[in-house]
Formats: structure tokens, sequence, C-alpha cells
């Protein structure tokens, strides 16, 4: 029921007492900036770091606000559109979008603007409970995007859509929960291990692929849609993933403070000789 603005004024205190606080989203936070961004003094570090946790207070804060508000009122705090001439040129042509949406400023406002521009499915991770999952359902579709399950049936469905020129809506950055499901690609200097479902569903498919993010700006978002390079549609698995994680980077590096970094995305699998995240480990300075 707040305005946008209280929320995220909530969302950064929240932010702040999480930093105050520590525990693992800071110490996770503050172990993948200094893993992503070396360069920087310890200051710069820590300020990222700070920022980082309010913007994921934000985050947190302003989520009742978009899955519960009608649309065209979530639609009003859309104040800036970047690159969507090139997605609609796609789908003009026939030729299916996959949108691939890393976690970075509120990726629910594209999942939810991508289905004005053409018919949309999205994969996601059922939750548990009934009365969420509705909820989410219910919140996700009501612009007009199909959600399906993460299996054998809603990967066929989304495949389908994509032939059909439709949007394909993909989180690129998640950690597969199995080792088949992924390999290790660098991602911001660090080998990571990186979904193959992207690539081997523009393979299948034909379709185009854009990453695309909603930045968090005073009053609302800026959403930005960037072509993915030429090197994601690479028949050499490796040159594909490692594209998938320069877009990835390219998206974080235009506004780092609102990545999810306390996401424990610097994993390798099977489990390498380092745990980044462990409580002992400590950056090599040789």
């Amino acid at each position: 029921m707040l305005p946008l603005g209280v929320c995220r004024a909530i969302g950064r205190s929240l932010g702040r007492l999480a930093w105050l606080l520590g525990g693992s989203p800071r110490r996770v936070t503050e172990r993948n900036i200094g893993l992503a961004f070396p360069d920087l003094s310890d200051s710069q570090k820590e300020q990222l770091a700070k920022h980082s946790l309010q913007a994921t207070g934000e985050l947190a804060a302003e989520m009742g606000y978009i899955w519960n508000r009608p649309w065209n009122q979530v639609r009003a705090h859309i104040l800036e559109i970047q690159g969507d001439a090139a997605v609609r040129e796609a789908l003009a042509s026939g030729r299916g979008v996959m949108m691939l949406g890393p976690h970075l400023g509120n990726w629910e406002i594209v999942g939810l603007h991508i289905s004005e521009m053409g018919e949309s499915v999205a994969l996601y991770e059922p939750p548990h409970m009934q009365q969420l999952d509705n909820m989410v359902r219910a919140a996700r579709q009501r612009s007009g995007s199909v959600l399906v399950p993460t299996d054998a049936r809603g990967l066929a469905k989304l495949v389908k859509c994509l032939k059909n020129g439709g949007i394909a809506g993909i989180l690129p950055d998640q950690v597969p929960p199995v080792v088949e499901s992924g390999e290790n690609s660098v991602f911001m200097g660090v080998p990571t291990f990186t979904m193959t479902l992207a690539s081997k569903l523009l393979a299948k498919s034909g379709a185009q692929a854009f990453f695309g993010f909603a930045q968090r700006i005073p009053g609302g978002y800026r959403l930005h849609y960037i072509p993915a390079h030429d090197a994601i549609y690479s028949d050499d698995l490796q040159l594909s993933l490692k594209a998938l994680n320069d877009g990835v980077e390219h998206c974080v590096r235009m506004s780092p403070e609102q990545y999810q970094w306390e996401y424990k995305r610097f994993r390798v699998r099977p489990r390498g000789p380092v745990d980044y995240y462990a409580r002992d480990w400590k950056p090599n300075t040789d």
C-alpha cells in the first residue's frame, strides 16, 4: 500500500541494518565484490558493498508494490527504455527472442514489460508454498506472460514459443542445481559454474539473444535491452558460455551496486580446489 519511494527508503534502511549486523549477506557480498573488482581500493570495495546491500533491501521492499499493484500503475514507473527497437525489429522479422535477465536492478519489471512486445514465456522455479506460488504466478502473468516450470514440459513450451517468434525469459546467472546442467566458464575474471541451457536453446530454436535489466533510478526504472555478442551462437559451447558471461558482466558494470552480490555466484562444479565462500578463505596477494 506504500508509495514506491517509501518502499525504497525502508529497503535502504534494511540494507544498512544488514551491514551493521554482519552475517552471511554482508560476508558473501564483500567476498564477491573482492573477487569481481580486485583493482578497487579497500574503501571503494566497502562503499560498493554497502550500496549493494541497500539496493538488495530496496528490491525486497518494493516487491510487494511491483507484484500487487495493477500493471498500469507499475508501468507508469518505467521512465525510460533503451534498446527496445532492436527487440521489436527481431520480432517483426519472425525470429524468436531470448531475453537474458541477470539478477540486476529489478528483474521482475523486465519480465512484465517484455510481454508488451510479443507472446512471452518465462521459466520459474515453483515455490514449495502453494499460496506463495499462486501469488507469484498471478503477479508475473498479469501483463500477459506465461510462466512454465523448469522441467521437460516447461522447456518444450519455451522452445515452441521461440520457434513461433515469441519471447522467452531466462535468468542467465543462476548456478545450475546439477553438474549436468552447466560447465565452468569465466565470469568477471573468475572461473564460475555457468548454465548451458541458454546456449543450447539458442542453437535449437534459432532465436536472437538480448540481455535485459531494469535499472533503479529516482522515481522508477530505466529499461536496458542489449543485443548479445555473436559468439553466443557459436557451436563451440565454451565460446558461447563466455559470451553469455561477458554479456552479464557488461550489464553489471553499468550499475554494479544493483547486482545481487549476496548470491554465491562464484561457485565451481565439480568442487574445485578453491571454495571462495569458506570462512577462512583469503585472496592470494602474491
